[in-house]
């Protein structure tokens, strides 16, 4: 068990974010893997409806984006336990939701859908920047690739849980009940991170400002105004994070939507539940394997380098994508629906298994990016500036990720559903990112002493108080 320097587990403090994140994936994860499913839900008698699902993930990722601007206000202002909450109720809400929508009415039916998908993707967009912000003031700076691993870990099990539970839910025709148990799940999540955690106060583990924050009759009020905020928000490395945040999410949002249609219809026919097992097999197991192993390389190779994580950052782009963009030219079996369906049958074929090879190798690569990108972004801001910044990276990246889905909806369109074709315009998003992020090099370590000289200025105030 991780230990902070107190003695005591941070894992005890902050367990209900972890429960409360874990059902949020679950309804994403099991909206995202019957986005196939769905479209014959809506339409029976027709194809795939690549467009019009397209549509629907890219308002779920744009809507998140806007609710964060919005809700990073409010997270720099008042407690974090409580906007979760606030959020829970909503997306718990939402999701129960969708089990009345009324099967076959086309168009009616994916309009009532869209509907509960934007209200979930809106208060979605508050739950990143109130954890990041929340863990600012929780974990300790040099455990904090372990809690963004920890964190991931449980994204992925709960990710590949709504896979399997939905594709089973779908299978035995009770999708509907997928949905009512996902969202009382939120509800009861949020409810008991509101009664378990403890507020922090702000700034609480930074080096600076931890030992004057001890004495429980100083609080860390300050507000950044515009001027600072263009001296801290707007450094180099900032806009850096800000700008790749666009590229990679278009790439990321493009592969999300094409791997699932690409493999669950004609000629390959893998059904749901296959897919929810498949990455179960390869995509968790490499992912707990980065994020439980690669997470404390990180920490460790990057305590008294932080630099280092950019490193980290550019492996994870470079690596971690490409190798899955190779699933497009594998050579897939060409299968009958009931083959598709015949989980014992699918594993004994050894393109199965190097198609699961790239799946592990990328999912563990890919890891870096989650476990080094948050700390250096809390690293190079302000206590009071960290629910902004993070919902400003998470607008870009959603934008980027809501642009992806319609792409690829208007590119498989326009060219029959040409996936090789798709996925060699996609692929080259993945450049700016790494091209930023070895330009933020030069940018990282000046960004980062400008934010300690600033928070040892405001340490010498607080102490002021303190005699005062």
């Amino acid at each position: 068990m991780i230990k902070t320097k107190s003695g005591s587990s941070f894992h005890r403090k902050i367990w209900s974010v972890y429960l409360l994140s874990g059902f949020q994936s679950l309804a994403f994860s099991g909206i995202i893997i019957l986005i196939v499913p769905l479209s014959f839900l809506f339409w029976p008698e027709d194809p795939y409806h690549a467009l019009e699902m397209g549509i629907m993930i890219s308002i779920l990722f744009f809507l998140s984006s806007i609710g964060g601007i919005l809700f990073g206000i409010l997270i720099d202002k008042y407690a974090r336990k409580l906007i979760l909450f606030i959020i829970s109720i909503f997306r718990g809400f939402s999701i129960f939701m969708l089990g009345f929508a009324i099967e076959g009415k086309g168009m009616e039916t994916w309009r009532y859908f869209l509907v509960f998908v934007i209200i979930f993707a809106f208060f979605a967009g508050g739950a990143w920047p109130a954890i990041v912000s929340l863990s600012n003031d929780i974990i300790p700076k040099e455990q904090r690739s372990r809690f963004f691993g920890f964190l991931g870990i449980l994204w992925s099990l709960f990710n590949t849980g709504g896979f399997i539970f939905a594709s089973l839910a779908w299978t035995f025709g009770a999708w509907r009940l997928f949905f009512w148990i996902i969202g009382i799940s939120i509800t009861i999540a949020g409810l008991t991170l509101y009664i378990q955690i403890k507020e922090p106060k702000r700034g609480a583990q930074r080096e600076e400002l931890s030992a004057i924050l001890k004495d429980n009759t100083i609080k860390y009020d300050f507000k950044i105004d515009k001027q600072l905020m263009r001296k801290t928000m707007f450094s180099k490395t900032n806009k850096v994070a800000l700008l790749e945040g666009i590229s990679t999410n278009i790439l990321m949002g493009s592969v999300v939507l094409m791997i699932l249609p690409y493999i669950q219809t004609e000629p390959h026919n893998l059904s749901p539940l296959f897919t929810g097992i498949y990455m179960a097999v390869f995509g968790l197991t490499g992912g707990l394997l980065g994020r439980l192993y690669l997470a404390r390389v990180s920490d460790k190779y990057c305590a008294n380098h932080p630099i280092r994580r950019i490193y980290f950052v550019i492996l994870a782009l470079g690596i971690g994508m490409s190798s899955f963009v190779i699933v497009f030219f594998l050579p897939l079996p060409h299968l009958t629906t009931e083959q598709g369906k015949d989980i014992p049958f699918l594993f004994t074929m050894p393109m199965i298994w190097i198609m699961g090879a790239l799946l592990f190798t990328s999912s563990t690569i890919s890891s870096l990016y989650l476990t080094n990108q948050a700390p250096i972004l809390q690293d190079i801001n302000l206590p009071e500036a960290q629910g902004k910044i993070s919902s400003w990276n998470q607008l870009l990246e959603r934008i980027g990720f809501a642009i992806g889905p319609i792409l690829v909806g208007i590119l498989l369109t326009m060219t029959a559903l040409n996936y090789q074709f798709t996925i060699m315009i996609v692929i080259l998003f993945i450049i700016p990112g790494i091209l930023l992020w070895t330009l933020a090099l030069k940018w990282y370590n000046e960004d980062a002493n400008e934010i300690k000289n600033i928070l040892k200025e405001r340490a010498e105030i607080l102490k002021s108080r303190q005699t005062n």
